[in-house]
């Protein structure tokens, strides 16, 4: 089982009619002392690896006590609860920690993220480690600086603050002490992994137990002595270095351009701000990060691998976003007076974002819906402008301009007359036009007579423009006649179109945003909501601004009136 389904399993459990989430999980960790007899730590449940290592424990323990005992807390979901812009920070704040994580495009067709490899460190975190309690959907729920420019450190301070300034090594001499401490046994690891690929050198672990890490040179005994061992402290509640013979003294180094310990944690840590600030951030430049604060390079696989691998730690799994979605969106709707969410008809997400924009009195670029489909099929265009037409645009006489999409002229050929005249009007755009016309007869330089035959505003400029198009080759006028003149040519439009030859607003909200479409599904929507929560909280204050200096009209508008 996943952790999100033991956190469902567990909620399902209460039977008690009200809407709650998991908000602890506390696992009684039994600890075979002397003489076999048992004692109890808690250890906390909050993620796949936390669950694996329980169940491991259970394994090696099961003789003793048969039994997986948990304690649980659980707390109801309230609309009331949330904020008016969904940041349920405070109830459900995630710590980030390390995440584990010639054509770019080309290359991530191929590789999916999975595992990296394992060099034999990974071990079970014990209660003195950072304590990070998620909710009942394993996605994070803090806003990262990516979707709105504010400042989110604040969310991001760690649980033993004591022990977040210590570096790898002391700062005289990059060398390590006995008795320097480390929050938890990952800190430590990954502490010594720094201390190693920056030397060039190499280790081999000897000990790896929940309460001890011992690791040695892999020259020990042939001309280095270097070794350390690092311990759990219990009365402290912190790991420290408990023996250390010094720097190393071998005088082979390792030549590799990847380091066998430049792991996906340790390279994680290092692009975790970048990733966070950009997501698209390109993998070469992931590459040169690493080549500048290790001095190694690593392959290209690798760095799209850690790429993918941090991004689900930062915006959450790809796979159990699709689980959380529906209930964010529900808690949207709720909270966000006026606004629908149409259920699906089944099929998984592959990555379609299909958007409906229009424009308001002041030019000002209005998305008005969104839909995540599979694809550009008939059945998806069906869903999305059905629910268009029943639950936003109500009113007759609409222009819609988009592609000649074949499942778009499915849905409007069969739609009642919801989007047929006199109730809408389907125009096309221009360069679509244009581009199709090349695509059809290979004839770079006609393309700008039939974009200006769709400019034309007159029936006189449009005769020109066609005739001449007819006298270059009579198949030519004959496949712009099949599209509609009403479809596509100003001309013949009847104002429908309002001048808009293009569908360029579609692309200025593309261009907001940017960097969204690579991240899971949840992260992706999330992006844009608070995105366009800041474009339509400064709209609205720059028109309550012009409101109260005593103007009546949009500063389009007055331009407009002005001018005639």
């Amino acid at each position: 089982m996943t952790f999100m389904e033991l956190q469902n399993g567990l909620c399902q459990s209460m039977e008690n009619g009200t809407l709650m989430r998991v908000s602890r999980i506390l696992y009684r960790n039994p600890v075979i002392v002397f003489g076999g007899l048992i004692q109890f730590d808690t250890m906390p449940i909050t993620d796949e690896v936390t669950m694996r290592n329980m169940f491991q424990i259970h394994r090696q323990t099961q003789m003793q006590q048969p039994q997986i005992e948990l304690y649980v807390e659980f707390e109801t979901v309230e609309a009331e609860g949330i904020q008016n812009d969904l940041e349920v920070v405070n109830d459900r704040a995630a710590v980030y920690e390390g995440m584990s994580s010639d054509s770019e495009e080309d290359f991530e067709a191929t590789y999916e993220a999975g595992d990296e490899e394992q060099d034999g460190d990974a071990g079970v975190e014990t209660a003195a480690d950072n304590v990070v309690v998620h909710p009942s959907s394993s996605q994070p729920m803090n806003v990262p600086p990516f979707m709105r420019e504010l400042d989110l450190d604040t969310m991001h301070a760690p649980e033993f603050p004591e022990y977040s300034n210590i570096g790898v090594a002391d700062p005289e001499d990059g060398e390590f002490r006995i008795g320097m401490e480390y929050s938890s046994r990952k800190s430590v690891v990954a502490a010594i992994r720094s201390y190693t690929i920056a030397r060039g050198v190499d280790y081999d672990v000897y000990e790896s137990e929940r309460q001890t890490f011992y690791a040695k040179c892999k020259m020990y005994g042939r001309g280095c002595d270097w070794l350390i061992r690092a311990s759990l402290i219990r009365k402290k509640g912190c790991w420290e270095i408990r023996r250390y013979n010094g720097r190393h003294t071998c005088t082979t180094r390792v030549i590799s351009q990847d380091h066998s310990k430049l792991d996906s944690d340790t390279v994680a840590e290092a692009i975790k701000p970048l990733v966070e600030t950009d997501p698209s951030i390109k993998v070469k430049t992931i590459i040169a990060k690493v080549q500048s604060r290790f001095n190694y390079t690593i392959s290209y696989r690798k760095a799209w691998l850690l790429k993918q691998k941090s991004i689900a730690k930062v915006f959450g799994d790809w796979e159990e976003s699709y689980q959380a979605l529906p209930w964010w969106l529900s808690v949207m709707v709720q909270k966000m007076l006026g606004s629908v969410q149409a259920p699906s008809s089944g099929g998984k997400y592959k990555g379609t974002l299909l958007v409906a924009v229009a424009q308001d009195g002041n030019q000002n670029i209005v998305p008005i819906a969104f839909a995540l489909v599979e694809g550009e099929t008939a059945d998806a265009w069906h869903f999305f402008l059905r629910n268009l037409r029943m639950h936003v645009v109500r009113k007759d006489g609409v222009g819609m301009i988009s592609d000649r999409h074949e499942s778009i002229r499915a849905t409007v050929n069969h739609s009642g007359g919801d989007w047929q005249p006199p109730r809408a009007w389907w125009m096309f755009r221009i360069r679509h036009i244009g581009s199709n016309f090349l695509r059809a007869f290979k004839v770079p330089h006609l393309q700008k007579l039939v974009v200006n035959i769709g400019y034309s505003r007159m029936m006189e400029e449009y005769n020109i423009n066609y005739k001449r198009l007819e006298e270059r080759g009579e198949a030519y006028a004959r496949w712009c006649d099949a599209i509609g003149l009403r479809h596509w040519v100003l001309a013949f439009d009847e104002g429908h179109r309002w001048g808009h030859m293009t569908t360029n607003f579609v692309e200025c909200i593309n261009s907001v945003l940017k960097g969204a479409r690579n991240l899971p599904v949840l992260a992706l929507v999330r992006a844009t909501y608070y995105r366009l929560n800041e474009l339509f909280t400064q709209k609205s204050a720059e028109s309550h601004e012009r409101k109260r200096a005593g103007y009546t009209y949009s500063v389009f508008a007055q331009q407009r009136i002005e001018v005639e």
